[in-house]
């Protein structure tokens, strides 16, 4: 399979595997949680599932790890431009969507904080 085939496919794998990394976040609260706690978690992970993983900032992530990585693989004397931009890509997409899982997280517990959940974590 040409390295052109297979990036994308790589990166709609990691994408597809992080769909649900960050809104399963189980909160700590601080004393016990009350009768409408699990029905606001539940509407919390909702609006940060909304949150969309492969935004700008995971696709510029995605880019410049393609030029980093193309141009390493040319300077490196046994690799090549494209294999390193694929390399790149994949990595870059990778941290992207790490940061997107970051931010769902957040916003989960922001959301039960703002509905009156004392959530410490």
């Amino acid at each position: 399979m040409k390295p052109m085939l297979i990036a994308p496919l790589c990166l709609t794998a990691l994408l597809g595997a992080c769909t649900e990394m960050g809104t399963n976040v189980d909160p700590i609260l601080d004393g016990a949680p009350n009768a409408q706690f699990q029905s606001d978690l539940s509407a919390c992970r909702s609006l940060a599932r909304s949150q969309k993983q492969l935004d700008q900032e995971t696709m510029a992530a995605a880019a410049i790890g393609a030029g980093i990585g193309g141009i390493l693989g040319e300077v490196d004397d046994e690799g090549d431009a494209l294999g390193g931009a694929v390399v790149g890509a994949l990595a870059g997409a990778a941290a992207g969507a790490s940061e997107a899982s970051d931010t769902r997280e957040t916003i989960v517990l922001n959301c039960l904080r703002g509905r009156g959940h004392t959530v410490v974590n």
